[in-house]
């Protein structure tokens, strides 16, 4: 009786032991260190709040200046954000009937359109903001706005060059790969816009690819996830449905973001690549020096 009593203690207590020991050789091998890595630096970054900011600046500043601007020169909204979430036709019916022009809707007042300016530059003082805490890049004072100028109209270009990959390209994998290629170039360009040149383009390559494959997988995603929620919302919730689950698609691109830039910067850490010329390979020690005498 009392040996069968110990064996049952014993049982749950080399199970938990056994447990303990798989975690901390889980942590202890790499692909622990690199995912405690990973968290590490996106929790120093306080990705999920400033995903949040994004999606609230964007929703609140950034899409009443795209409605506008592509009414504007005769594109249609709802074409330009059903490409960007990557929707099928039933969801992408949903979208469309959030955004109906009506007339006037191609003409702004002065304080709108200031208004309107504002919200934008707002959007990409953000995103300059977190580039620069990621890559520990300085400011560059009132340049900073000319390049937020500058990385506004690239981002209007990049949104055109999309709706036109997707109605030129034919097949799937084919539109995901020119899709793909064409993020890594326009998040490429991105961050070394917003920072101004601070930071070498090749440290930045990393963090552009990770981006461009975030950003595509988000694309893929979008189409099986968001489809079957924004018709399942709209059933249910009318147009309010609809708005929440772009409202998630606006965090979701932040946090892309984040994912990106991170997993970039910890290549490039690992790799030794310099991010600016100053942190270039250092000078070798002189013949017959100490390594470990102090500077």
């Amino acid at each position: 009786m009392g040996g069968e009593a110990r064996r049952r203690r014993k049982g749950p207590l080399q199970a938990g032991q056994w447990a303990s020991q798989a975690t901390r050789r889980l942590r202890e091998s790499q692909p622990g260190r690199l995912w405690g890595d990973l968290w590490s630096r996106l929790t120093e970054a306080d990705f999920f709040d400033h995903a949040l900011q994004l999606a609230a600046l964007a929703l609140l500043c950034f899409f009443p200046m795209l409605i506008v601007l592509t009414e504007a020169t005769g594109r249609d909204t709802a074409a330009v954000l059903i490409q960007w979430l990557g929707l099928n036709q039933e969801a992408a019916m949903a979208v469309a009937s959030l955004i109906v022009p009506g007339p006037g809707s191609d003409t702004v007042t002065v304080v709108s359109g200031f208004l309107m300016a504002l919200g934008a530059m707002a959007v990409a003082g953000t995103l300059q903001s977190w580039y620069r805490l990621l890559f520990d890049a300085p400011g560059r004072g009132w340049r900073d706005v000319v390049v937020q100028v500058v990385w506004l109209v690239g981002l209007l270009v990049f949104s055109a060059v999309q709706t036109g990959l997707g109605r030129v390209m034919g097949g799937l994998p084919l539109r995901s790969l020119a899709g793909w290629v064409w993020a890594v170039a326009f998040w490429w360009g991105t961050v070394w816009i917003l920072l101004s040149g601070a930071v070498r383009w090749r440290a930045l390559l990393p963090a552009a690819l990770a981006t461009g494959v975030c950003w595509s997988g988000l694309g893929l995603f979008s189409t099986h996830y968001f489809s079957a929620s924004i018709v399942a919302n709209e059933q249910r919730y009318g147009p309010v449905g609809v708005v929440l689950i772009i409202i998630s698609w606006l965090v979701a691109v932040g946090v892309v973001i984040h994912l990106g830039a991170v997993i970039g910067c910890m290549f490039t850490d690992r790799l030794g690549t310099p991010r600016t010329e100053r942190d270039g390979p250092a000078a070798p020690d002189p013949p017959g020096a100490d390594p470990d005498a102090p500077a």
